[in-house]
């Protein structure tokens, strides 16, 4: 139990090491490679892999460490190698290799977006994405998890858990369908320096510098990156994302451990479509800054407790030309606040029974005269409390059970239970079944937009008193609910070296809330459509379906990793059965060259997020090889990645074009 302390809380061991003293600033990182070693190479890395035995530790799913065959739940693992062999440039790219996920490298809705059994044209805003345990979906996009897909560079993460299938029982409302977990590298495991620059077609040109230092007690992690490209074929401009993250690391007594982080990402890139009458050229630009501490205890061998606090705050910039009425101002920015403050205690009362239980509380604002006629402060609260157990019944057969109740202030009360068995008839088999509830209520422009318009041209055309009222809330709406059934295997054959992952699922969603126009032909508002069907049907929607993968290492030093969707009916618009799949391919040859070949199918979609009309199919398919580079101490690699090698795709609407590109990077490390 005591390792397990360890890694809930985050605390991290390490032989004595001495000083780390930063001699790399950020305007030498061009120099970085040719530094003399620094004291780094004292101080022998010690990364969380050595805490964890041939059984991945899944940290979300329950808020509890856990291992991956005893969670309530079908888990996909993206660690840092993985991360590191697609050649993917954000993680939504990357979770095209998640079964399930529909995925859209645009900026047109605000940033490249990953859904999860869903639609792209909501804002993919029925998936919880966290960092580092806190919560960074859009309060003013819709609950969007575009932006907070592009909180922190890819070389700073260390795995991605992705949760397929609520997850509301630990972690509330926006963990409707799923959850995305985004765990940042510890600041043990990035002392020195680090660099990157990668160059090539559609004018990309990424670059990262990441300095470390400190000691055992104190250590610290800053990071810059940018991200830039000229966009899709057909888009408006070119699409840029910068990001500066800071972490911090203080090891204050053997028990108690304080990690502060802070940081700041600034998307801007060009949008819309020449000659457009609502979505014309323009740039679109977020920016976003948080701060969060996290402090840890350790009670004693049997009890952990952890407390947390956040703070974030962004900025929208998206004022839209209107060709026809050029004296309209249509302008859907503003700005929004979230503040949220945790909780949370464990406990192992027996060794055959343990429990988390804790608490939330978060507030969030949404200010913009532009939605909502109003220069007041839109503000809703959240009100949290949970608990979740894990109890071994007999050693092979394992019972998940937990609950989230939560009072939010404009729709009211919801509680999202779960149960979960998982049953090991055979060692490095298991067997799972349970059911779990969720909720998603409302958020601030489906519950109180007026989006209007006024401009003496309105009135010349007929509109009374010059007002064009493009949005009106009706308000009443009902949370969204789902009811989810799975049937679940997990096999690890050692012999065959090989491992599979099976989740069969059967979810029912009620009361799902669409967009609607009314009657006068023009003004938009959200409602309530029961069974999650565009008619309105009485009774609610179930769809069905299951999903595969497997890791498959035939031979030395390769790895082949495949997923797998077939789905009937996606439960929140109405397509036909339809199936996604993708594949890849890794294998390291001597003397260190890797290569990667990764493919992604998607069947084709009914109705496109942007302009609502059938898409075709999409393939993809990418090529990495690198080379690792070693100069006395320090180390590097040099990598070209070809995205794209069969024709161009359309990408979120049919004259945005995904077309084949390449790029070549070059990372030194001292």
């Amino acid at each position: 139990m005591r390792k397990e302390n360890q890694i809930a809380s985050g605390e991290r061991r390490s032989p004595p090491v001495e000083k780390w003293r930063c001699h790399a600033p950020l305007f030498a990182m061009t120099l970085m490679w040719f530094l003399p070693p620094g004291h780094a190479q004292n101080m022998p890395p010690l990364s969380e892999r050595e805490f964890l035995n041939d059984v991945p530790i899944v940290l979300s799913v329950s808020r509890m460490p856990q291992r991956l065959d005893e969670t309530p739940g079908s888990v996909t693992i993206l660690d840092r190698a993985m991360i590191r062999s697609t050649g993917a440039r954000d993680v939504a790219d990357l979770l095209r290799y998640v079964p399930g996920f529909e995925v859209s490298t645009s900026f047109e809705s605000n940033a490249p977006q990953a859904s999860y059994h869903a639609s792209l044209k909501d804002y993919s805003n029925r998936v919880q994405v966290l960092v580092d345990g806190r919560s960074v979906y859009s309060p003013f996009l819709w609950g969007s998890t575009g932006p907070g897909l592009q909180a922190v560079a890819l070389d700073d993460i260390e795995r991605i858990e992705v949760i397929r299938g609520t997850n509301a029982a630990a972690y509330g409302a926006r963990a409707f369908l799923g959850m995305i977990n985004i765990v940042t590298r510890d600041t043990l495991d990035t002392m020195g320096s680090t660099a990157h620059i990668a160059i090539g077609d559609n004018g990309i040109k990424d670059t990262l510098v990441r300095l470390g230092w400190g000691d055992n007690q104190a250590r610290f992690r800053l990071t810059a990156d940018q991200r830039i490209d000229d966009g899709l074929r057909g888009a408006g401009g070119r699409d840029r994302v910068d990001r500066l993250n800071f972490r911090g690391t203080l090891q204050t007594t053997d028990r108690d451990r304080l990690d502060v982080r802070a940081g700041k990402s600034a998307i801007t890139a060009g949008v819309g479509t020449e000659g457009s009458d609502d979505a014309g050229l323009r740039n679109l630009g977020i920016d976003t800054s948080f701060v969060q501490l996290d402090w840890s205890r350790v009670l004693n061998v049997n009890e952990d407790f952890a407390l947390q606090y956040s703070h974030m705050e962004e900025s929208i910039k998206n004022q839209v030309p209107n060709t026809t009425f050029t004296d309209v101002l249509m302008n859907m920015g503003g700005r929004s606040s979230s503040d949220a403050l945790m909780a949370q205690h464990t406990v192992r009362i027996r060794p055959d029974l343990r429990w988390i239980w804790g608490a939330e509380l978060r507030q969030e604002g949404v200010i913009s005269r532009a939605l909502y006629d109003t220069d007041a402060s839109l503000e809703t609260n959240f009100y949290r409390v949970f608990f979740n157990a894990e109890w071994h019944i007999v050693p092979s057969l394992v019972l998940n059970a937990g609950s989230m109740l939560e009072r939010n202030s404009v729709s009211g009360d919801t509680t999202s239970p779960r149960t979960m068995l998982n049953w090991h008839p055979l060692p490095g088999q298991t067997l799972r079944y349970g059911t779990s509830r969720a909720y998603r209520p409302p958020g601030t422009f489906e519950n109180f937009s007026h989006q209007v318009y006024r401009a003496a041209s309105l009135a010349a055309v007929g509109f009374p008193g010059g007002e064009y009222l493009n949005y009106q809330s009706r308000g009443n709406l009902a949370p969204e609910s789902i009811v989810s059934r799975e049937i679940g295997y997990l096999g690890t054959f050692n012999n065959l070296q090989l491992d599979i992952d099976v989740r069969i699922f059967d979810e029912t969603s009620t009361n799902i809330i669409e967009e609607k126009k009314a009657s006068n032909g023009y003004t938009k508002y959200y409602a309530n459509i029961p069974g999650g069907n565009w008619s309105d049907l009485t009774a609610p929607r179930n769809s069905f379906g299951r999903e595969f993968q497997l890791k498959w290492r035939p031979w030395h030093d390769g790895q082949w990793t495949v997923g797998h969707l077939w789905i009937d009916n996606g439960q929140l618009y109405p397509r036909k059965p339809s199936t996604s799949y993708s594949l890849m391919v890794t294998q390291r040859f001597a003397p260190g060259i890797h290569f990667s070949l990764m493919h992604s199918h998607t069947d084709a979609v009914q109705e496109m997020p942007y302009v609502g009309v059938p898409g075709p199919e999409v393939n993809r398919t990418d090529l990495r090889i690198a080379k690792e580079l070693h100069w006395g101490s320090r180390k590097g690699e040099l990598s070209l990645v070809v995205q794209n090698i069969g024709p161009a795709y359309p990408d979120y609407a049919p004259n945005f074009q995904f077309v084949r590109q390449a790029y070549v990077m070059l990372r030194l490390e001292n």
